[in-house]
């Protein structure tokens, strides 16, 4: 038996041995030219993950909340509009971000299990001048996917940035940075990065650095702040030392293996797959009873599921039973609805073994939680779905 069980949540993930062992390397001086040469590297294949060859790059020690921290501090100023159109908990958190830094923001909230219609964003970018506007790709907190390419091409339309929270779909979802006119894409990198948590991940266009070089005040976050940073990714670019804070040595040498896995893979096929799975996921849901929180399969990420419970079930309980199966699941995030329903993570370097894991541990739970179900039923339809799409 091995000793630990399956991590499901929506991040930190499953990860790859390579990665984790690069992380347990013996740590290296940041300066050193073999850490300098992965640290320009990461930058370098960033921009293929990205889809974005005229980005700048940037890989600092935090989370996916730094990243979003980072886009706001540096791009907003006090009094400037921002539209923040939100599908679930991460779009008030940058709508809470931006407020920090003086931002005048309008929050367009589509109803739960819902996207906001283009329709309405175009209504009130034309209400005035906006400097930018933020997209949650995947909202961690609903399983809702949005797609920001005709949102992207809103805001060039109305001169306005476009800033994407990719923190649960870079390297999952479908992403053409530069082709779609997309201005920042930041993401962490303990989701479908495939690397351990600690590191915030950015890439701004030029039309971005442009807007910040041309700001009227200081940056209002002295960690956060390009002026500190910049200069760093230069350097590494070009294989030249340099300081401002400590890297986290060990993490970088682990993205650069993670990225390298997954440009082998490619980033179509990478996409592709992450669909394939998670298509054949709700089809094993749907033929447990279960319904998932988004309204339409078309707006269902594929990097994750939000389900709820079936009625008179208790959540806890299933969660339990779950987890005796040495399968690990994440519970409710949107506090409104938090003991409604609990949430899968299916992204990375997950596979159809993992996802044919969880559907029997969750039909056993509701087996042995009174749940009128047929037992096998879910993992029928989900090899019937893959064996359709192959």
């Amino acid at each position: 038996m091995k000793g630990r069980k399956l991590l499901m949540i929506p991040g930190p993930i499953e990860f790859e041995p390579e990665v984790l062992q690069a992380l347990g390397m013996s740590t290296t001086s940041h300066v050193a030219p073999d850490f300098i040469e992965v640290f320009g590297n990461s930058l370098e294949l960033m921009r293929k993950v990205w889809k974005s060859p005229k980005g700048q790059a940037f890989i600092v020690s935090g989370t996916g909340t730094l990243a979003m921290d980072m886009a706001a501090a540096n791009l907003i100023e006090q009094g400037d509009r921002v539209l923040v159109i939100s599908t679930g908990y991460f779009g008030k958190r940058f709508k809470d971000i931006l407020d920090r830094y003086g931002a005048n923001t309008t929050i367009l909230e589509a109803p739960l299990g819902e996207v906001v219609p283009l329709e309405a964003i175009e209504k009130e970018l034309k209400t005035g001048s906006f400097k930018a506007l933020t997209i949650t790709h995947v909202d961690t907190s609903t399983g809702i996917l949005v797609d920001p390419k005709p949102i992207a091409k809103l805001a060039q339309k109305y001169n306005t940035l476009s800033i994407l929270d990719g923190v649960c779909s870079v390297a999952g979802e479908e992403i053409n940075q530069d082709e779609w006119g997309l201005d920042v894409v930041l993401t962490g990198s303990q989701k479908a990065i495939g690397v351990p948590p600690g590191l915030a991940l950015l890439m701004a266009s030029e039309k971005a650095m442009e807007v910040w070089k041309k700001r009227k005040t200081p940056v209002c976050n002295y960690y956060a702040d390009w002026n500190n940073w910049l200069p760093i990714m230069t350097a590494y670019e070009e294989r030249r030392p340099s300081y401002f804070g400590t890297p986290a040595v060990n993490l970088i040498v682990a993205l650069e293996t993670s990225l390298k896995i997954i440009c082998k893979e490619g980033m179509d096929k990478r996409v592709k797959r992450h669909q394939l799975l998670a298509k054949a996921f709700r089809a094993g849901i749907t033929a447990l009873d279960l319904e998932i929180l988004p309204k339409t399969k078309q707006i269902a990420a594929n990097t994750l599921t939000a389900v709820y419970y079936p009625k008179g079930i208790d959540g806890a309980a299933l969660l339990s039973k779950i987890a005796s199966s040495d399968v690990i699941v994440a519970g409710g995030l949107l506090s409104e609805i938090k003991t409604s329903y609990f949430r899968i993570g299916h992204m990375g370097s997950v596979s159809s073994n993992d996802l044919l894991a969880v559907l029997g541990a969750i039909e056993r739970a509701l087996l042995e939680l009174g749940q009128n179900i047929v037992s096998g039923n879910s993992l029928q339809a989900f090899q019937n779905e893959l064996l359709r799409s192959n």
